[in-house]
């Protein structure tokens, strides 16, 4: 049977992960209704799940391939941006990229007797 190695500041790093992803899931929903329900962004038919944005009126805010307005790849767009950001964050730091900041000049406009 595994052991499961359960600590506080796992789960508390969890619980806060956990608040952020939904704090960006509500942010980026609100943005892209405001979006497409004002008109401000209209998608085409053929370029989306559902069907065109319509001349008049808003779009429908959930159905015909949209949630809140926005169309589905849209939210799938936005979500695998953060998720690659934040895998490669993690990839570079595990890897220990650039721990320790580096300060000062650029490395071209140092003196070369350092």
């Amino acid at each position: 049977m595994p052991v499961v190695k359960l600590s506080f500041s796992a789960l508390l790093s969890e619980s806060f992960s956990f608040f952020f992803a939904n704090l960006r899931l509500f942010f980026h929903l609100v943005t892209n209704g405001m979006f497409t329900g004002f008109g401000i962004v209209q998608y085409d038919g053929d370029a989306i799940i559902g069907s065109t944005s319509p001349a008049q009126g808003p779009p429908p805010f959930l159905g015909d391939g949209r949630i809140a307005f926005a169309p589905v790849e849209d939210l799938l767009f936005g979500f695998s941006l953060v998720l690659l950001s934040l895998t490669l964050w993690v990839w570079w730091g595990r890897r220990g990229v650039q721990r320790t900041p580096l300060a000062g000049p650029p490395l071209w406009r140092r003196d070369s007797r350092d």
